[in-house]
């Protein structure tokens, strides 16, 4: 790293900020999702030595126009919305428990996966965000996430769902409770675990999970990207053995990215991914993976955009859980620098790459958002 840290940007707008981190993780999920089960070797044979680029060129190969996005972003966008509608009865005096907002809105997600809610569940009432029908299909939905919902009555912290499982299903979607303004860190924290506990409730799940959430909620305060990544750890201190393999997750890519920072070769190339971050299948994996990425982007490439076409490279380009590692990496870079990262300071549709199939729902849930939060 250099010995300089970057001023924080509190140049960037909240609503850059807000489009940013969703536009730009969906841009990375997307991008992970085309090679998300493929090996490097699958990955060098059809794209080449430099294997996923950039959008445009992975849609070429693919043969399509524009690539979709997974589960991931379709269950981060419900998860937003549910914290959308607590604070919509927050914004009209009405108590509501957000908890409970989130676990509905993810209910509502799981309907558009199996065509009906499970039994004995509450009704949930549709919101916009149902009737965009390109979030239907089912792409690659984690099966913790899918077990977790279809199972009787709601997680909470006492007696959560699957106990046994950290798989990085909780962690790709925790960035919501990052984004709400104002909301101290013990509120980020604890929403972030009941929200885990849904569907995931493996203590390392849950710190993970916790643990980029404040990050967000730190990158959106304008702190630079390192000092982001170090907030959480006076947090996860805390936690005594339930942050154990989290700290040591996010003390390995700190490591890891310091290395790769003085490197002359292609850190973003298939193959090159740090052996010892893991693959991303589990939440401190992904998070560990997310945070390499985003960093040594950052101290690597001459701006926003070139720094988020990095991250996603390094986060897309190995043998693991690519939508995953890529859609975290997005979000962390698009909270830190905002719509620069696509070269555009707007927040519409138009501002959201092509390249994305559900470009233009990615922007109403961040209209969505910026209108009810400020």
């Amino acid at each position: 790293m250099t010995d300089a840290a970057p001023s924080p940007r509190t140049d960037v707008s909240y609503p850059s900020r807000v489009l940013g981190l969703l536009a730009a993780g969906a841009a990375g999920d997307a991008l992970g999702y085309a090679v998300e089960f493929d090996s490097v070797d699958r990955i060098l044979g059809r794209l080449g030595a430099a294997g996923v680029t950039d959008g445009p060129a992975l849609a070429a190969v693919s043969g399509v126009s524009a690539l979709p996005v997974s589960g991931d972003t379709q269950m981060t966008l419900y998860v937003l919305d549910g914290m959308l509608e607590w604070i919509e009865w927050q914004n009209a005096g009405q108590a509501s428990d957000p908890a409970a907002c989130v676990w509905l809105a993810c209910l509502r997600w799981l309907r558009t996966q199996d065509g009906a809610l499970p039994d004995g569940a509450p009704p949930a009432q549709d919101r916009w965000i149902d009737a965009h029908t390109e979030l239907h299909a089912q792409r690659a939905p984690g099966m913790a996430c899918l077990s977790g919902l279809r199972s009787s009555g709601m997680g909470v912290v006492p007696d959560p769902k699957n106990p046994d499982s950290k798989g990085c299903g909780a962690v790709m979607r925790s960035a919501p409770y990052g984004m709400v303004p104002g909301l101290e860190d013990h509120h980020v924290a604890s929403f972030a675990r009941q929200g885990a506990v849904l569907t995931h409730g493996h203590p390392t799940g849950w710190t993970a999970a916790a643990a980029f959430a404040l990050t967000v909620s730190a990158l959106f305060d304008g702190a630079e990207l390192r000092g982001a990544l170090e907030h959480p750890r006076t947090w996860l201190d805390s936690t005594g053995e339930d942050g154990a393999e989290t700290r040591a997750a996010l003390d390995g890519a700190l490591a890891e990215a310091a290395r790769a920072v003085e490197a002359g070769d292609d850190v973003g190339a298939p193959g090159t991914l740090p052996a010892s971050l893991g693959e991303g299948w589990v939440a401190e994996e992904a998070l560990a993976i997310a945070a390499y990425a985003a960093l040594v982007a950052e101290a690597r490439a001459e701006d926003p955009a070139a720094a988020l076409g990095l991250a996603l490279r390094i986060g897309a380009n190995h043998d693991g859980d690519s939508d995953s590692t890529a859609a975290l990496a997005g979000q962390l870079v698009g909270a830190r620098h905002g719509m620069a990262v696509f070269g555009s300071r707007g927040q519409d549709a138009d501002s959201v790459p092509a390249w994305i199939t559900e470009r233009e729902v990615v922007a109403e849930a961040a209209r969505r958002w910026i209108a009810a939060t400020t």
